[in-house]
């Protein structure tokens, strides 16, 4: 790729590489938990009650599914960085972030105890959903990332 190529995909607007760069740092922090056990322990009331993600448990067990859902954290955590200089890597991350973040909002409707009762229900937040419903904003980064790969891709092959 030409030098004056390369430096028009690394100048980009602030908020767009605030916003990589943040979503970066999420999936590598994110993905390095579910090395661990209590992270995999605390997965479970979400994984078994959700129709997207009860499977892990039968193909991987407990911990197996903990350890894929980390590696594709991480690679998608590095698929957005490397989208930094590739914007074609960019966009397909940026498309795997927005899916595994509507995925972990679906969690909102299958996760037991996720509106307090005790409050009236929805929309009292009770359980995981004070912890889930972020997810709405990093979807939303997500596709600020996703949009700003295909206008870089566009330029390109212009």
């Amino acid at each position: 790729m030409p030098s004056s190529l390369s430096s028009r995909f690394l100048r980009q607007p602030f908020e767009v590489e605030f916003m990589r760069w943040a979503l970066v740092f999420i999936f590598l922090m994110f993905g390095y938990t579910k090395w661990f056990d209590y992270e995999a322990q605390a997965l479970i009331p979400l994984i078994s009650n959700s129709p997207l993600l009860s499977w892990m448990y039968g193909v991987f067990g407990t911990q197996g599914a903990s350890y894929a859902l980390g590696a594709a954290e991480w690679a998608i955590g590095l698929g957005l960085a490397i989208g930094a200089w590739s914007p074609r890597i960019g966009l397909i991350a940026a498309a795997g972030s927005f899916l595994t973040y509507l995925t972990t909002a679906s969690l909102l409707l299958t996760t037991p105890g996720g509106w307090e009762a005790s409050a009236g229900g929805f929309p009292a937040m009770g359980g995981a959903t004070s912890f889930l419903i972020k997810d709405l904003v990093l979807m939303a980064g997500s596709l600020v990332l996703f949009k700003n790969a295909a206008q870089q891709l566009t330029i390109h092959s212009s």
